[in-house]
């Protein structure tokens, strides 16, 4: 595993090649946005989610008809080395092909580039999806960035809000004991407003997933000083939101092109809702923005 640093005169990104994660986005005054991965909360950081976000029914299902894919939680790319295709002071390639080892799991010669680059006092961070297979693959890309909260000494966690772009009325599918999404049992979390005040119950029984919004932009940030980290993810049509449930100091925004298997869904890859798919030889771009306020 290797590290790499992207700067410019607002912020700084350190990107490690293990799963082409991002693991620092700090502002010119060396203040740490992203969470640091505590083991004693979550050890993530801002894992890459490929071919799957969430889970799948038992963890595996059927796809190409006569196959079989079976993952863990959010794919295979997380876990994976990538190599290092390109980098200048402001933007970084990284490269996954798929081996032996994914064609067990996932069983199409995929590959997976990572694109960051520096804009302003942000990151874009492109998923660029390309099939060299002979036939169609299907997929599921996604990120899972997650972002100190508190940011700064002296706050707290109920400081802070998720703040959308417009005004929402979000009812939010709970999760099953299997993490699989019962659409029949949904929650209000937001009525005709855009601001999510942020507290650790709201985490208790998994992420907060909005399926139906009409915003592309999520802000966490204090709720007085407007400071904080905005997500700006026009190409995804999902949103997870999400913290550890034993009270971590920290909230993920995580752009999905896709989600968990449904409870009423069937166990056909292809079936799976958001699913994308590529023709052979064929590639796709997916992006979001991570901004400091």
């Amino acid at each position: 595993m290797s590290t790499i640093q992207l700067t410019n005169q607002s912020i700084t990104v350190t990107l490690k090649s293990l799963g082409a994660e991002i693991i620092s986005i700090k502002d010119s005054a060396g203040t740490e946005y992203l969470w640091q991965g505590n083991p004693d909360y979550w050890s993530g950081q801002a894992p890459v989610l490929f071919p799957i976000i969430g889970c799948l029914r038992n963890g595996k299902a059927t796809v190409s008809g006569d196959k079989t894919c079976s993952f863990g939680r959010h794919g295979i790319a997380r876990k994976k080395e990538f190599a290092l295709l390109s980098s200048t002071d402001t933007k970084a390639v990284f490269s996954l092909r798929a081996d032996e080892e994914t064609k067990e799991q996932y069983p199409f010669d995929f590959e997976l580039q990572m694109i960051y680059e520096l804009e302003g006092s942000g990151v874009k961070i492109t998923h660029k999806v390309i099939n060299h297979d002979s036939v169609v693959m299907p997929y599921c890309v996604g990120g899972h960035p997650a972002f100190n909260c508190p940011i700064s000494e002296g706050e707290s966690f109920e400081d802070y809000v998720v703040e959308f772009e417009y005004p929402e009325t979000a009812h939010c599918a709970k999760l099953n004991e299997d993490a699989l999404i019962d659409n029949g049992n949904r929650v209000t979390v937001l009525e005709d407003s855009a601001l999510l005040p942020v507290k650790h119950s709201l985490f208790y029984e998994d992420a907060l997933i909005f399926d139906q919004l009409k915003s592309r932009k999520a802000s966490l940030k204090h709720k007085d000083q407007n400071k904080g980290i905005c997500v700006t993810f026009p190409d995804f049509d999902y949103l997870g939101v999400w913290s550890s449930a034993n009270d971590g100091p920290f909230v993920a925004i995580e752009p999905w092109s896709g989600t968990s298997t449904c409870t009423d869904e069937d166990d056909i890859f292809e079936h799976k809702r958001g699913i994308r798919t590529l023709e052979p030889e064929a590639d796709e771009a997916l992006s979001f923005t991570i901004d400091i306020l």
